[in-house]
């Protein structure tokens, strides 16, 4: 058996990219997009139909309108091949505004709706701001499930439990690289591999705790650098991977056992926390690589927004 079957029999497995193509050959249950997958994805030949058929269809209609209107069609692509779920962002220039981030992503759904699409197999990806988590937390209560992303944090986790949200992505490799980064010189790999890599004991602790009280939100690891944090994770609830690392794991015989153990974290000695807005900022404050990687990923994500904005202008 290859790890990434071995790897499914303890972990969710999901395609992290926005080539649906690429989904297809490893049959994974659920997908994830972002603005920066689905521009690189409309920026080969492909693809491209999608957006010149989009603006094509909705010329003359608001720009972030056609913006959700690509989301969701890439959405649907992909939810003709995974059986399960799949992620879709709300423009993360919206991090802030939580009003704003519930109206986008009600019409994010209905959209998907209006393509015949349950609303059980759309999970919508939000920053994991305080407005964001507020935001998710209202459209939870709606029935609208949500994914908060941008989770780098322990208060984030928290937070986000707390606010009752369907799933959230832990980014493990980022967290790994803000790390190495501030390590410099000093930094020795041999140290920080496997379940010694500190986005996997990020990962790991929140696992841990969402276990222990028996808080339903799923913990889904993001962001992975190298197939050694995903095997030091697999018994997370799920894991999204690029598809790089999903043939890496394809391509493996070598055996891979179950790291993390629900049963396991109800037994530790864990204090439960509550953050309201003050204590969470706060708390997010003291985190250097928390609020550095937070503030980083939006302005990523919002520099790939525009990107894709003067494409659809341009088509």
């Amino acid at each position: 058996m290859n790890q990434l079957n071995a790897l499914k029999q303890f972990t969710t497995v999901v395609a992290d990219t926005g080539d649906f193509k690429q989904i297809e050959v490893f049959q994974p249950q659920d997908a994830t997009t972002n603005p920066s997958l689905i521009l690189k994805a409309v920026q080969k030949p492909e693809y491209r139909t999608l957006l010149d058929d989009t603006v094509a269809q909705f010329r003359g209609r608001a720009l972030d309108e056609l913006t959700d209107r690509l989301l969701v069609r890439f959405g649907c692509e992909i939810l003709s091949i995974v059986p399960g779920r799949v992620s879709t962002e709300v423009d993360a220039r919206l991090s802030f505004d939580a009003s704003a981030t519930v109206t986008r992503a009600e019409r994010l759904i209905e959209l998907y709706q209006a393509q015949g699409i349950h609303i059980d197999r759309v999970l919508i990806k939000v920053a994991a701001t305080w407005e964001g988590i507020q935001a998710a937390a209202e459209l939870e209560r709606k029935g609208i499930h949500t994914n908060l992303t941008l989770l780098f944090s322990f208060c984030q986790a928290v937070a986000c439990g707390q606010a009752k949200v369907q799933l959230i992505s832990p980014f493990v490799g980022r967290i790994y690289d803000w790390y190495k980064k501030s390590a410099g010189a000093t930094w020795v790999e041999a140290d920080n591999t496997e379940a010694n890599d500190p986005g996997v004991k990020s990962v790991t602790q929140i696992f841990n705790y969402y276990k222990k009280f028996g808080i339903a939100t799923e913990v889904m690891g993001a962001s992975f650098r190298n197939v050694g944090q995903i095997t030091a994770l697999a018994g997370c609830d799920l894991l999204t991977i690029s598809p790089e690392l999903l043939a890496q794991l394809a391509d493996s015989q070598a055996p891979l056992a179950c790291a993390l153990d629900a049963q396991a974290a109800q037994a530790l000695e864990l204090p439960r926390l509550n953050y309201d807005e003050a204590t969470f900022r706060f708390a997010l404050n003291q985190d250097a690589m928390a609020t550095e990687k937070l503030a980083e990923g939006i302005r990523a994500f919002c520099t790939d927004a525009g990107k894709l904005d003067l494409l659809l202008q341009a088509a």
